[in-house]
């Protein structure tokens, strides 16, 4: 819910300083850069310390910081905070990825991240028109309420999933040795996977949380109240379908779940292009959290291909996520300030049809769970 509640907050507060387009994206990319520098060694202390420590100390740490954004008096403080934050991030994200990755049996993975995923969005749902209200009121709040949320969730990582509570029967059946990050890179779906997780991460996150909001502001003559709405109409969409979304990749398989997801999303990012109106932006936003519950099937993916706890094989999946969010923002505010939003937009449909075409050519992972049972082995899958 906290994090629904800054999305819309972030280049709002950052345009309060008078900075351009291309700084408010940056404050939006340091944290990604901060989780992308972090990321293998968040894996490091996910394979030393284990899941649950790293997720509860990584969520305390965001929350630090988070509550110190929110006292920000000028960019530059801002930038930094929100640079600090991405430590934390990368920690509790690596972590939880592991751990529902490890955790869950191949032939309900895509099920399982689904649910997961559908958790952060039932708070997401309420988030964003909440804090698009609450951003009228003022900029700073959501980030204090943000601080608390994650407060929460980080005292339920650490008391509610403790080896005491969670019980030993909850640890892996398999022994199995971990996949190295050289072993992984030899897998041609874990390749086709980092990039279209950048990709998907430039537009299903670099774009709704940079130029977007002031798109539809400024462009479009909406409020930051119906940006809100528009986001909360992703998320409910995304919510509404997610678990079937998930079923449906275990089922029929990662390629033609991640197809229909990636369908979606160019129909989304095409719509904005074409925008006219407010209600564009709505439907936008409904094919967009159709694509992103279908395009959740990507973790599925490297859990497939992996085995034993690959704290930095999946840090570098994430990596690959980050660098995404990471780029869109700063190369999209660079191309609105020399040019329009629109144009913006266009550069971004033009970067996720290169996703398309990687998922014509992606292996079956799913298929090969059927088949043997477990991960394939190295040099079972093409090159």
């Amino acid at each position: 819910m906290g994090f629904g509640l800054i999305i819309p907050a972030i280049p709002i507060f950052a345009k309060s300083f008078g900075v351009s387009n291309a700084a408010i994206g940056l404050v939006i990319s340091m944290f990604a850069i901060t989780r992308l520098a972090s990321g293998l060694v968040s894996g490091k202390l996910v394979e030393r310390f284990g899941e649950r420590f790293v997720l509860g100390s990584g969520l305390f740490m965001v929350a630090f910081f988070v509550f110190l954004t929110g006292l920000a008096q000028s960019y530059e403080q801002l930038l930094f905070l929100r640079a600090a934050g991405g430590l934390g991030s990368s920690m509790f994200s690596v972590a939880s990825s592991s751990l529902v990755i490890r955790m869950t049996s191949d032939d309900k993975r895509g099920r399982a991240q689904s649910v997961t995923t559908g958790g952060f969005l039932v708070g997401g749902i309420a988030g964003p028109a909440f804090g698009g209200a609450l951003i009228a009121f003022s900029p700073r709040a959501p980030f204090f309420i943000y601080s608390v949320t994650l407060t929460l969730a980080g005292l339920t990582g650490l008391i509610f999933l403790s080896e005491h509570r969670m019980g030993k029967k909850e640890e892996p059946v398999h022994t199995l040795p971990a996949t190295t990050i050289r072993e992984a890179f030899r897998i041609k779906a874990f390749r086709y996977a980092l990039i279209m997780t950048f990709l998907t991460s430039w537009i299903l996150f670099g774009v709704r949380s940079s130029i977007l909001p002031l798109y539809v502001i400024q462009d479009l003559g909406g409020t930051t109240t119906l940006v809100g709405i528009g986001f909360t109409v992703g998320a409910l969409a995304q919510g509404l379908i997610l678990i079937r979304a998930g079923k449906f990749s275990d089922n029929a398989g990662r390629k033609k779940a991640l197809s229909i997801g990636f369908i979606f999303i160019a129909c989304g990012i095409t719509t904005l292009i074409l925008a006219q109106s407010i209600w564009f932006y709505l439907v936008a936003m409904l094919f967009l959290g159709i694509g992103g519950a279908y395009g959740n099937t990507g973790a599925a993916l490297v859990g497939d291909v992996i085995k034993g706890r690959s704290g930095r094989v999946i840090a570098v999946f994430q990596m690959a996520g980050d660098a995404g969010m990471m780029v869109g923002p700063i190369l999209l505010g660079f191309v609105s300030d020399i040019s329009t939003y629109r144009t913006a937009l266009i550069v971004s449909a033009i970067a996720f049809s290169i996703a398309l075409f990687l998922v014509l050519d992606l292996p079956e992972t799913r298929d090969l769970q059927n088949k043997s049972g477990s991960a394939p082995r190295i040099g079972e899958e093409p090159l």
